[in-house]
Parts: structure tokens; C-alpha cells; sequence
């Protein structure tokens, strides 16, 4: 990623793992989800299907489950991996700092 700024979102103490939190930055939506040992990752925040928060949704090997119709999402990649969703999540590039998740934006 060429020119970016870090942006801190939370305490690395803030995710459990296996799980997701939203974070919302000048008017856009990112999900971090705490892979498990302990990785980190970002992508778009909402369902590409129909925009719901998909840090309500279900987190477990290495996928999210949107909570409205249940399309799945490949959190290390974006890939969308079942119906109803046939577009990728855009996905960010993650850094710990001081026991911090911050996540890089353009």
C-alpha cells in the first residue's frame, strides 16, 4: 500500500478471538476480526449484499457470516464464499502497536 496513515482502533484486548468488532472512520465501516493465534484483519465493514454490519454477524475459521441472510466472507482475503453475496469485501492492511490493532487506510 503506497501512501497511507495507521488509524488505532482498539486494544488488542478488545477482540476475542474467533470474533469481530466494528469500527467506523469518516463515514466508513471496517470489521476487525482477531483470527485465531492471535493475527488480526480488516475489511470492509458491511455486507456487500445489502449493507448490514457484519461485526453483528458470526466469526469461525477464518469467515464471517453476514446476520441477515448469512452470505459468507473469507476475512483474510474479502472473498465472498456463498450467496447471497457474489462481491469480495475490500480488505486492509493490519499492524499491532503497543498492544494496539491499527488498520491502514488510503
Amino acid at each position: 500500500m503506497a501512501d497511507h496513515d495507521w488509524i488505532d482502533v482498539c486494544s488488542v484486548d478488545d477482540v476475542d478471538e474467533e470474533d469481530v468488532v466494528r469500527f467506523d472512520h469518516q463515514g466508513k465501516t471496517y470489521a476487525i476480526s482477531h483470527a485465531p493465534g492471535g493475527r488480526f484483519f480488516a475489511t470492509d465493514g458491511l455486507c456487500t449484499h445489502e449493507q448490514v454490519s457484519l461485526a453483528d454477524g458470526l466469526v469461525m475459521d477464518h469467515v464471517i457470516e453476514c446476520p441477515k441472510h448469512n452470505g459468507r466472507f473469507d476475512y483474510r482475503s474479502g472473498q465472498a464464499l456463498s450467496g447471497p453475496v457474489c462481491r469480495n469485501l475490500g480488505v486492509y492492511a493490519v499492524r499491532l502497536d503497543g498492544g494496539r490493532v491499527q488498520i491502514a487506510v488510503a
